[in-house]
């Protein structure tokens, strides 16, 4: 098969042709309101639709426009987002849309200058909204347009925005320029979603196939190039303190990993340290208190994007009593627990506090 030149009109009627006829019904492609193809777009950033479809709706439940979501408090958003990871993207989500009620009536701008100094607005972010909530001429340029674009141009090196430059400049070539560039940009993310996949890409069905120089050339497994990623394993040890039915915990600080989330006290294990003089270690320096005794609860994996995590659970009971800080420490029942975002290690451990509470009141 020889690679043709570049042909818009037939490459933009193939792609569409099959967009048509291929592509999956999902709810953010049933509107044109900006602000829920805005969260559909910052869910979707590193995550499944799958795993998005459930709190996309929930989402929009409880908070179905800018307006809701700006008066919402930060710790009730943040517990609605909890599981989906990478926490700083609800917390732009939370921060501008206060900024557009305060400078834009609560409506999203229709501007790519504007948009872009918003938080959590990247290129891709603004152009999303732009072209699918008002279909103006941006392209989108997702990690699934990425590979798609670096396999039919034939860009033999890993997938990052060092190429977007080059790619951009390709997608433009294609990109409608007076209507229908949402469509457009919708049917390329679901030929990457569906077809011109990371792994086992299915060429045979792809409707753009004569135009790809990958396949071609038979190099469309290697491209992109796999990234090379180091991770950091680290062992964490907590302290779980109850005292009259109530469980201590405290708050993460408000930048760095898991930024503003609830989390029982404790920290990383130092090297050549017992698990448990880490406990004690821990307890002596968040909350000056001596550990009396400590019974091994549970151990829990937990993954992020260059950790791999290992928490280990105490029971603790203390030789005195903590002097708690105001607003980062608070003592809170299982049943009150349960509203605070916490991070999914915490949350395993909360599942294994209840299921023990419940078992122990079956046997009473």
């Amino acid at each position: 098969m020889t690679h043709k030149n570049l042909n818009v009109d037939d490459f933009q009627n193939k792609l569409l042709c099959w967009y048509k006829t291929h592509h999956r019904n999902l709810p953010w492609r049933e509107t044109r309101d900006p602000y829920q193809i805005w969260v559909s777009e910052v869910m979707l950033q590193q995550t499944t639709v799958r795993a998005v479809l459930p709190y996309y709706r929930k989402w929009l439940r409880l908070f179905p426009d800018v307006e809701t979501l700006s008066r919402t408090p930060l710790q009730k958003v943040l517990k609605v987002w909890q599981g989906l990871g990478y926490y700083q993207r609800a917390k732009n989500l939370h921060k501008a849309s206060q900024m557009i009620r305060d400078k834009y009536g609560s409506q999203i701008p229709q501007y790519y200058d504007e948009l872009i100094m918003l938080p959590g607005f990247g290129p891709c972010t603004a152009a999303a909204v732009l072209s699918l909530a008002f279909d103006k001429p941006y392209p989108v340029l997702d990690a699934n347009v990425r590979r798609v674009l670096m396999r039919l141009k034939r860009v033999q090196k890993q997938a990052n925005h060092k190429n977007d430059k080059i790619l951009l400049s390709f997608q433009k070539a294609y990109l409608p320029q007076e209507k229908g560039t949402g469509l457009f940009n919708q049917a390329l993310m679901e030929l990457g979603a569906l077809v011109c996949r990371t792994k086992n890409p299915l060429c045979l069905l792809c409707p753009i196939i004569e135009y790809c120089k990958a396949y071609k050339a038979g190099v469309q497994e290697i491209i992109p190039y796999p990234k090379k990623r180091d991770y950091q394993k680290i062992e964490t040890v907590v302290g779980i303190v109850r005292k009259k039915g109530k469980y201590l915990i405290q708050k993460r600080p408000s930048e760095g990993l898991l930024a503003d989330l609830w989390e029982f006290p404790g920290g990383k294990r130092k090297l050549g340290e017992t698990l448990e003089a880490a406990l004690r270690r821990e307890l002596k320096e968040e909350l000056n208190v001596d550990v009396k005794e400590d019974k091994f609860l549970i151990k829990v994996h937990h993954a992020y994007t260059l950790f791999r995590i290992t928490l280990y659970a105490y029971e603790c009971h203390l030789e005195n009593e903590p002097h708690l800080k105001k607003h980062i420490q608070q003592w809170v029942s299982l049943r009150v627990l349960r509203r605070y975002p916490v991070p999914s290690g915490s949350a395993k451990i909360i599942n294994f506090l209840e299921e023990r509470d419940k078992i122990q009141k079956e046997r009473e």
